[in-house]
């Protein structure tokens, strides 16, 4: 059966095209703005989108949600987005040693030590900043990595990020469409010693694990804290965000699996204590968290 692809889909896999295609070419700065004035543009509509960011950012920050306060930080949201898209376009042209001098990383022995003791690492990362960016970085660091990708309509469009996202270095899989076995692909990386990158603060299955996060009820995916109780790979949570021109990345101290319990209950203690640190990075830079999708359950539709 053919895929059905809207017009809609159609015009986003054109946009991307041509951005991959044309923005690398065009200079940084003039590129830069045109993205900050498309951002400011959606963010003046207050569409769905920015509305449900507003919802999610006052629940993480506690400002009121009806403030002039939060507006100005949905905003700085809305221009943090567009800058990774504006990156995204460009990352491919900016050589990796550059990538690797302009991001500023705090705790990269967590990930060089356990690799040089031969343990595997299982990076997990919440929509923050330019998560690309800082693959980048992890590769040009000597740590190539596996990744899983959200399958994106139209499939041209799919391709293309895979083949953006290989071309930085990382193996890529497919969330859903693939043989079935990404699990145990994962697995099998980490127990050789290897990297797997996995965003973490999101379920797009139906098998995600109950978490308290800012106070209320969400699902996070089970995938980075059962490959750490499986294999005994260490989990190392990681926060990315944006500073000056620039890119950071916190690497958080091994999120440890308590030694006793059954499997479900070290996973579920595995699942909490990530998205404690979660909480805590998000706290710190909210206006470079891109959640712009219902989070919490009592937000779901029933």
């Amino acid at each position: 059966m053919s895929e059905q692809v809207s017009i809609g889909d159609r015009v986003v896999a054109a946009g991307f095209a041509a951005g991959w295609k044309l923005v690398p070419l065009l200079p940084q700065r003039p590129t830069a703005a045109v993205f900050r004035l498309l951002a400011d543009r959606v963010w003046r509509r207050r569409g769905k989108s920015v509305r449900r960011l507003e919802s999610n950012l006052a629940r993480v920050t506690g400002i009121d949600a009806d403030s002039a306060e939060l507006r100005e930080l949905s905003r700085a949201g809305m221009r943090s987005y567009f800058r990774y898209f504006h990156e995204v376009f460009r990352l491919p042209s900016i050589p990796r040693p550059e990538v690797v001098r302009r991001t500023h990383v705090v705790g990269a022995e967590h990930i060089h030590d356990t690799v040089a003791a031969g343990r595997g690492v299982v990076l997990a990362l919440p929509h923050m900043g330019n998560w690309d960016a800082a693959g980048a970085w992890l590769v040009g660091v000597g740590h190539p990595f596996t990744t899983v990708a959200e399958r994106l309509r139209p499939e041209s469009l799919f391709r293309r990020y895979v083949a953006f996202r290989e071309g930085l270095g990382m193996e890529v899989l497919p969330l859903t469409g693939g043989d079935g076995h990404n699990f145990g692909t994962l697995a099998g990386r980490v127990r050789k010693g290897g990297v797997v990158c996995l965003p973490a603060e999101r379920d797009l299955t139906k098998s995600g694990i109950e978490v308290r996060f800012f106070g209320a009820t969400t699902k996070v995916p089970a995938g980075p804290p059962l490959l750490a109780v499986q294999t005994g790979a260490a989990l190392l949570p990681a926060t990315v965000y944006f500073v000056g021109d620039d890119w950071g990345i916190h690497i958080h101290e091994e999120v440890p699996v308590p030694a006793e319990g059954t499997r479900q209950e070290k996973v579920a203690a595995v699942a909490q204590a990530m998205t404690d640190v979660f909480e805590k990075g998000i706290a710190e830079h909210p206006e470079d968290w891109h959640m712009l999708q219902r989070l919490w359950l009592e937000d779901l539709p029933r």
